[in-house]
């Protein structure tokens, strides 16, 4: 039997993905309701296939909020999503809170393994209050988990990272068997460097990143286009075909930025230097406001006030989560336009955003706009006809960072489209002929 202790996004799709794995699981949360729902098929996350998942294996997996159950489990996963503050520094005291009430639950020889994302050296910092704790042994695990593609991460993952008191010392037999039902290579190395593994993988990240839309926003200033670029970049054996190359407004969610927070936290205690930490963030800032900044081109007027249609809130795509969401630094930055708003999944606050009204369909956001912005590239968006949205839509200008609508449709039925990395349109607003609106 093998336990999941805390039942947010990590630990509902890594309780579900082991269940899928032939594994019986016990999946535990003190939340009594969310147990409940969660056994009838109410899940508060929504991520592609998790639905098809639990259809086929429910059988495998009990939800409960008996912390007793746990006793059961030769291997347990403490799986609960970390959360940032307001500066995307980790609050890792709700996990720990969970930690001391269930560790002393377990059984004498349980394997218990976090999963959730911790920063480097709380695992040591723990050791000696785990001792006493509980007669579990405890490892950890870095989780790599994507927003949108968490289902498909969990089930055919990369690697597993697992950090050990003990590197030396070959892996329980219980971890042994839950890593190989994945058939995917482990690494296994010391606490601090499987603590650090994870804030690598997202500062390389960062770096392409911050790399593709430094030289994508010059594409759009000297008339090159990034797209003929990326080919280029693919066919060399130095970058590779999967390196990340699409232009974007910058980092959003929550964990790139908890990372290089975490870094310069470090750096700053053990005096060493970051400087290149500060340049990402203030390299994704910028370009986080680059839709903005077309805006302003277009509207530059301070005393009009346009009509503006925002189709996405989220992030990215397929979450709901607005965690440093490009989308709503938009709509505070743009308080003196109307905004006419829609989004499948995510939502915003009305009394925060009381220029933003909130419509049910995407065509219904952009009837009587001046201009459209597609901020999420959600896939219900690139399948509706340019045409109708030509009916719909008052003005001209489409700002579409991600390319999600055909560019060739947009302009051939007369838009004035503008995608990241390729040259921005005029500054100066061209104006209807016949009401003066602008296009």
């Amino acid at each position: 039997m093998i336990g999941f202790v805390g039942l947010s996004h990590l630990g509902l799709i890594y309780s579900l993905a082991t269940a899928a794995k032939g594994f019986d699981v016990v999946a535990y949360n003190h939340d009594g309701t969310l147990t409940a729902q969660c056994a009838a098929g109410k899940f508060p996350i929504d991520e592609p296939g998790f639905s098809e998942l639990f259809d086929e294996h429910r059988a495998r997996i009990r939800y409960t909020s008996d912390e007793t159950a746990l006793a059961e489990c030769e291997l347990v996963f403490y799986s609960l999503d970390v959360r940032t503050n307001e500066r995307n520094e980790s609050d890792l005291g709700a996990l720990t809170a969970l930690i001391r009430a269930t560790a002393p639950k377990l059984s004498p020889g349980t394997i218990a393994v976090i999963l959730s994302q911790v920063s480097p050296g709380y695992m040591r910092q723990l050791r000696t209050e785990l001792r006493e704790l509980s007669p579990a042994d405890f490892y950890y695990q870095v989780e790599t988990l994507i927003f949108g593609r968490a289902v498909e991460r969990a089930m055919q993952p990369e690697r597993f990272m697992v950090g050990a008191y003990d590197r030396a010392r070959s892996l329980p037999v219980p971890l042994q068997a839950w890593h190989a039902a994945f058939k995917c290579p482990v690494l296994v190395m010391g606490l601090e460097s499987a603590e650090l593994a994870k804030i690598a993988i997202n500062l390389f990240l960062v770096s392409t990143v911050a790399t593709t839309n430094t030289l994508a926003e010059i594409c759009e200033a000297i008339g090159a286009d990034w797209n003929e670029i990326v080919p280029a970049l693919q066919l060399d054996r130095r970058i590779g075909p999967h390196a990340y190359l699409k232009p974007g407004l910058g980092i959003g969610g929550g964990n790139l930025e908890r990372d290089l927070v975490t870094v310069q936290s470090l750096a700053a205690r053990h005096g060493t230097e970051a400087g290149i930490v500060t340049a990402w963030q203030r390299n994704s800032r910028h370009r986080r406001d680059w839709a903005i900044r077309q805006i302003e081109r277009a509207f530059p007027s301070k005393e009009h006030q346009a009509v503006l249609a925002v189709w996405g809130f989220a992030y990215k795509v397929d979450t709901h989560s607005t965690k440093n969401s490009p989308s709503i630094e938009l709509m505070r930055a743009l308080r003196r336009h109307r905004i006419r708003a829609h989004d499948p999944a995510a939502q915003i606050d009305a009394v925060e955003f009381p220029h933003v009204t909130i419509f049910s369909s995407p065509l219904a956001a952009a009837e009587g706009a001046d201009a459209l912005l597609v901020m999420t590239p959600w896939s219900s968006y690139a399948s509706l006809p340019v045409k109708e949205l030509r009916k719909v839509l008052r003005g001209r200008i489409i700002i579409d960072p991600y390319a999600i609508l055909d560019e060739a449709q947009c302009r051939d039925v007369g838009f004035e489209y503008q995608r990241l990395g390729n040259r921005t349109f005029p500054k100066m607003v061209r104006k209807n002929a016949d009401d003066g609106t602008a296009l």
